[in-house]
């Protein structure tokens, strides 16, 4: 159900028996039919992946609802395919993992699947399941997407520096979706993967300095399914999405967990905190072809 660095991360936190019981309930091996029905109304769907040098990235994908299908309970379909200059590009090979979330800001709606490629195409890529669990609307901003021409700019790849509209992004930013794995290689099966989440907060809840980013992480479901990868496997990527322009800004780097200290409490209400220390990042600008409405916080925030 849980590897052994998920279960580490819960006996620190002090819930790893209550989390053992509830995790019998939450993570399946198949989705139920509303986690179907969500993922096919979606116009975006979030992916974790990681490239060939194990580290892991974040990057989402955009089509017209029912872009995304399940045929059945096991397996999505998505008939899509990232820019070549997404890391993704390079992942979508038969056998490799990856995470997968599918979100509904306006509604608050989020579920998650971790599984493996079974086939790749012109067309698109197949998912089969490995895991399958809700996750609650808690940090969620709601806000609701709208169509516009699509009308990409150059992207530009970065180094452990972040320019000037990347950092703009990172200090006003109330949302994230961080990847990260199990393991280098993201072994399939069980409770080891890839997995890709949402993280919410006040605009700047993310704070950037010389090439370090550092975000509060705050209560949730106890599973700790992103920090239990992180104290495996100590790398994450971040994906950074600018609701008004259409912007992205994918990174990845070194992450580690800071428990307690004078760091953890500049952070409001965050109970532990994760640091990335960027070694490679691309901005993509106007990358996705959305805009969405001005957000409504969670009530977490108020």
């Amino acid at each position: 159900m849980f590897h052994a660095g998920e279960l580490a991360v819960q006996e620190r936190a002090g819930v790893r028996e209550k989390v053992a019981v509830a995790g019998t309930r939450m993570i399946r091996a198949f989705m139920p039919e509303q986690h179907r029905e969500l993922f096919e109304k979606l116009p975006t769907l979030f992916v974790g992946s990681l490239d060939a040098q194990g580290r892991p990235w974040a990057s989402v994908l955009a089509g017209r609802p029912g872009f995304v299908t399940a045929p059945d309970e096991r397996h999505l379909r998505i008939a899509a395919h990232p820019e070549a200059v997404d890391p993704l590009a390079a992942r979508l090979a038969p056998g490799t993992p990856l995470g997968l979330l599918g979100l509904e800001p306006h509604t608050r709606r989020r579920n998650r699947m971790n599984g493996t490629v079974v086939d790749a195409d012109a067309t698109g890529f197949g998912v089969e399941v490995d895991q399958s669990f809700g996750n609650c609307p808690q940090y969620i901003q709601a806000r609701e997407p709208q169509w516009v021409q699509p009308a990409p700019g150059p992207a530009e790849a970065l180094g452990a520096g972040l320019n000037d509209a990347a950092l703009r992004l990172v200090a006003r930013a109330d949302t994230l979706f961080i990847a990260s794995a199990s393991q280098r290689a993201g072994r399939r099966g069980g409770a080891e993967g890839v997995d890709v989440s949402h993280r919410g907060g006040r605009p700047g809840f993310v704070r950037a300095h010389d090439g370090v980013l550092t975000l509060p992480d705050y209560r949730g479901n106890n599973l700790f399914n992103t920090l239990g990868n992180i104290a495996a496997h100590p790398r994450a990527g971040l994906l950074f999405v600018d609701y008004a322009s259409g912007d992205l800004l994918q990174l990845t780097g070194a992450a580690h967990i800071i428990w307690d200290g004078a760091q953890l409490s500049a952070f409001e209400a965050a109970q532990r905190l994760v640091r990335v220390e960027v070694d490679q990042a691309w901005w993509r600008p106007a990358a996705l072809p959305l805009r969405w409405s001005t957000p409504e916080f969670a009530p977490q925030l108020s």
